[in-house]
């Protein structure tokens, strides 16, 4: 099973790009989904997900204000809205999907089951 991640490029600072994410293989209604990325020589770090159950986000602290996790149920999709992007932003952004996990753990990689392929912000300062 694969998700579909896409939308990234190169922006400047301050810009704003929104990444995709959706999957024909399952419904995303009953999954929470989430976004992560890694930068360079670095560990893969949550970002921001959604349990498209009941609607409940969470976002690291280091985006919240700047970036919207949002849904589209009829688009089967799953959008991460990115404003004001600084240069340590730039990474290989990947969406996730789980059925279920425990809100304490939404934030690390093993906690979900179904991932795509990952993809490029580039914010350049």
């Amino acid at each position: 099973v694969q998700l579909q991640a896409s939308g990234g490029g190169l922006v400047q600072a301050g810009g704003s790009l929104r990444l995709s994410c959706t999957t024909s293989a399952f419904t995303f209604n009953d999954y929470v989904v989430g976004w992560f990325r890694q930068a360079p020589g670095k560990e893969r770090e949550g970002v921001s997900y959604i349990d498209n159950r009941d609607g409940a986000t969470w976002y690291v602290d280091s985006v919240k204000g700047r970036f919207t996790i949002s849904k589209d149920s009829t688009r089967n999709t799953v959008y991460l809205r990115m404003n004001s992007l600084k240069p340590e932003d730039t990474a290989v952004y990947y969406c996730a999907a789980a059925p279920r996990l425990i809100y304490s753990m939404a934030g690390i990689p093993s906690s979900y089951d179904y991932w795509g392929q990952g993809t490029l912000v580039t914010v350049s300062s």
